[in-house]
């Protein structure tokens, strides 16, 4: 796809579902016992590996564009698949999956698509393989395909040496079917959907500052779910509101809660023009609606903590880096290697192709702002969701067009991506 330089940026967006909300949605519904009804499901690439993946388990799910209505089986009523379990391109469906499929006491096989096949598994199959589950798999059970073989499971305590909620929710969704009281603790909390999903399904949990524990046996009681708007998605436009000139950009239902919510942190450190209206979630996921408007910005440091409140956010924030005086460092982020690609990697490579005075670093990157961006150059997604659009909001304020190789990778997480941008600009 080549993307010229945009006009000004102006106007109002809804965006697509939270992913990591909707992927949950769809197995916590399978497993409750009860129709639960969603609203603003993301139906993208990913989300629909997961609905696909619980129908081959023998779950009645109707999906209608945004509209998802599961008519759960209970925790002991999923089937043994007949078929391999095909995640896609999808992380967090198979690791979560893999939590569920730990208590189930049938045979399955997960494979996912070529970058599944390089993602590290054992950081979940090690804790889940301590819970009771026999799990085996390309180098013992590192990578893909993966053979789970569930039951009788036995509560642990587990420290995860990575703040990570895909490992936490496997140890949850494990623990909830083990007999005993399961605990983990992570070096700081990583995002916490999982914990509100399952309280919103009657789950009961008990949470401190850096541990959740769950006692096994409980049930799931559907519910209905309400998807906010991803603010991993919302990000590339609240970034585009910051950098393009004249931009004044609202987006609609975005989802805020705090354990996602870095990215703000770094647009108001910087220096951003941004403005919060917080809705009423009424006991849900809290979201509202954000007013982004062109600012001028500065370099700032990232690290520690804040990582994991905006890891997948990393890539638009090296763009916004480019565009702020001075310099942005960011560290403590080496999960980005083993990510759809290693990012850190990636986003330095294709941001040095339009001109931008950027460095890798073992565990980040440095950038060098202001730098007006040149373009003219042809850039790649490499399969990566998260760095095409990166490269589409690039190519907004590039002074020559970029050509962008494999941008079917955005249909992962957000389907109508370019659209949203040339809805913006009327000038794509």
């Amino acid at each position: 796809m080549k993307i010229h330089k945009s006009a000004p940026m102006n106007g109002e967006i809804h965006i697509p579902g939270d992913k990591s909300i909707s992927h949950r949605s769809v197995m916590f519904g399978a497993i409750a016992d009860g129709t639960t009804v969603v609203k603003n499901f993301l139906p993208g690439a990913d989300c629909l590996s997961t609905i696909d993946c619980f129908r081959k388990m023998g779950v009645d799910i109707e999906q209608k564009g945004t509209d998802v209505v599961i008519h759960g089986k209970g925790l002991k009523g999923l089937k043994e698949p007949s078929d391999i379990l095909d995640v896609g391109n999808s992380g967090t469906t198979i690791r979560l999956m893999m939590g569920i499929l730990a208590g189930c006491e049938f045979h399955s096989t997960l494979i996912g698509d070529e970058s599944i096949a390089k993602r590290p598994m054992k950081r979940v199959t090690g804790p889940l393989r301590q819970l009771g589950a026999k799990i085996d798999g390309r180098a013992n059970g590192e990578y893909t395909p993966l053979s789970i073989r569930g039951g009788n499971l036995k509560a642990i305590s587990y420290e995860s040496p990575v703040a990570s909620a895909q490992i936490k929710s496997a140890v949850l969704l494990a623990g909830l079917q083990a007999e005993g009281t399961t605990t983990l603790t992570e070096p700081h909390k990583s995002r916490d959907h999982t914990e509100r999903m399952l309280s919103m399904f009657g789950v009961s949990l008990h949470e401190d500052a850096q541990s959740v524990s769950i006692e096994g046996g409980q049930t799931l009681k559907a519910t209905d779910v309400f998807v906010p708007g991803d603010i991993s998605s919302a990000a590339f436009f609240l970034v585009a509101g910051s950098i393009v000139p004249n931009s004044r950009i609202v987006l609609r239902n975005v989802g805020l809660n705090k354990t996602r919510t870095g990215i703000i942190d770094v647009l108001k450190q910087m220096g951003a023009d941004l403005d919060i209206q917080e809705v009423d979630a009424k006991g849900g996921e809290p979201y509202g609606d954000l007013t982004i408007s062109t600012s001028s910005l500065k370099g700032i440091d990232i690290s520690g903590d804040m990582i994991s409140r905006l890891i997948d956010e990393i890539p638009i924030i090296a763009l916004l880096a480019t565009q702020a005086e001075g310099t942005t460092i960011i560290k403590d982020a080496a999960e980005l290697k083993v990510k759809e690609t290693n990012r850190i990697d990636t986003v330095v490579s294709e941001l040095k192709k339009l001109g931008a005075h950027i460095e890798a670093t073992d565990d980040g990157m440095k950038i060098h702002g202001k730098t007006s961006l040149k373009g003219g150059a042809v850039v790649s997604s490499y399969g990566d969701h998260r760095i095409g659009m990166m490269l589409g909001i690039a190519a907004c304020i590039t002074e020559q067009a970029i050509e962008i190789e494999d941008t079917d990778a955005v249909r992962v997480s957000y389907p109508n991506f370019f659209e949203h941008i040339e809805y913006l600009t009327q000038t794509v």
